[in-house]
């Protein structure tokens, strides 16, 4: 009972930190400056910190928005799904994805090697609320690395490091990533900027943005359609 109380306390105290989550599932159709403000002659701002979405290749923009860590597995099979489906039903033309997958929230912590998860998962699992199959306790690996589990996890087997293969990239929410590292400096000891340095060094490949929610509204700005997982 003591163990539940300490989850929620943590679960309560990020929601505080970083504001609630987006709820629900969408598909969002690509809001581009032009169809964002037709006829107002309003175009938003380009700053080099964001340049580097106008820059991934391909012709399509998919943002897939992940804010829980079921989002976060679900993001790996929806990275792979759309993958699939475009060779499938594109075979002989040029379409190609340009494919952004968010960790954000409660899915930060899935941007963590094990190292951090066999140091850390007491203070991530109840974060994400995936616990490992075989032993229904708190992981002491990152579950979304791991090709083991197959169908009992939402991911379905799809891993970061395979959509990374894809050509995804991983966008990484910095604030979460701080709010993380002031969860370990409490149950530690340890220095808040100590641990947070531990955790950007332990990262898996992929970008760090300021704020997920932030990279979010940006992407759309730069044309991506955005699919909401979880």
């Amino acid at each position: 009972m003591q163990e539940n109380d300490a989850n929620l306390n943590t679960r309560r105290s990020m929601i505080m930190g970083l504001g609630a989550a987006i709820a629900g599932a969408a598909v969002v159709a690509p809001m581009t400056a032009t169809a964002q403000t037709r006829g107002s002659g309003f175009q938003p701002s380009r700053h080099d910190i964001d340049a580097w979405m106008g820059e991934l290749p391909g012709n399509h923009r998919i943002f897939i928005d992940t804010a829980t860590g079921k989002g976060g597995a679900e993001g790996l099979l929806y990275s792979f799904n759309l993958t699939n489906a475009t060779r499938a039903a594109y075979a002989g033309e040029a379409a190609s994805l340009a494919m952004v997958l968010c960790l954000r929230h409660f899915s930060t912590p899935f941007a963590f090697n094990d190292a951090m998860w066999e140091k850390y998962g007491e203070i991530f699992h109840p974060v994400t609320q995936i616990a490992d199959p075989n032993t229904n306790a708190a992981p002491r690996v990152n579950l979304m690395r791991a090709t083991a589990y197959g169908v009992n996890l939402p991911n379905f087997g799809n891993t970061i490091d395979s959509v990374l293969e894809l050509g995804v990239e991983i966008a990484i929410c910095d604030a979460a990533t701080q709010f993380l590292a002031a969860q370990i400096a409490a149950a530690t000891g340890a220095e808040v900027g100590t641990a947070y340095e531990e955790l950007k060094a332990n990262a898996v490949p992929g970008r760090f943005v300021s704020a997920g929610v932030m990279a979010l509204t940006r992407a759309q700005e730069y044309g991506y359609s955005l699919l909401y997982a979880g």
